[in-house]
């Protein structure tokens, strides 16, 4: 049995709190979540780099995934991001499947290859993501996408999501890290 409370469990599942989206958002702010792109696989690599493959293969929470889960996750969805922007940029209204990301974190790619070859892919796709998003004009923000799982939403706030989701597994790694005294 678990000594953790509800409220504890969220915070360990939202250490930053849950996806909010901005609403009316400038060119300035879109351009500085741009710019935190480029800066995500340092801060990564910075957080998980220092650890021992025993605590990488560490649940960041009890039922969780493990901190090399979390690497390969943010590598896959960063995968999905970056199409998920090309299909809203070149398609009307196009509609983005979903994927059983709890079955894919069991797979041996996620299990059994080391987190560098992620860092590493996430070290070359966030900038040529930056390259496509500094060349958009504040109309291609407003084109959508329609996600299974998410409904419709426009590239903005998927762009605000795409910062919200690398910087919430980044947080569950850092927090780990940090209640653990590592």
């Amino acid at each position: 049995m678990s000594s953790y409370t509800e409220d504890d469990m969220e915070h360990l599942c939202y250490p930053i709190g849950r996806f909010a989206a901005k609403e009316n958002r400038t060119a300035d702010e879109r351009n500085q979540d741009i710019l935190k792109i480029g800066r995500l696989p340092a801060g990564l690599s910075e957080a998980v780099g220092p650890l021992t493959l025993e605590q990488l293969n560490t649940p960041y929470r009890p039922g969780g995934w493990s901190v090399a889960q979390v690497v390969h996750h943010l590598a896959d969805t960063n995968m999905f991001a970056y199409l998920r922007f090309k299909r809203g940029l070149t398609e009307d209204a196009p509609q983005i499947p979903t994927y059983r990301q709890d079955l894919w974190a069991e797979q041996s790619d996620y299990l059994e290859e080391p987190v560098e070859s992620s860092l590493r892919l996430l070290e070359y796709l966030n900038p040529r993501f930056m390259n496509l998003l500094s060349s958009l004009s504040d109309a291609d923000f407003d084109r959508i996408f329609v996600s299974a799982g998410l409904g419709t939403m426009s590239l903005d706030t998927a762009l605000q999501r795409y910062i919200w989701h690398n910087s919430h597994h980044i947080a569950q790694i850092t927090s780990l890290i940090k209640r653990s005294g590592w």
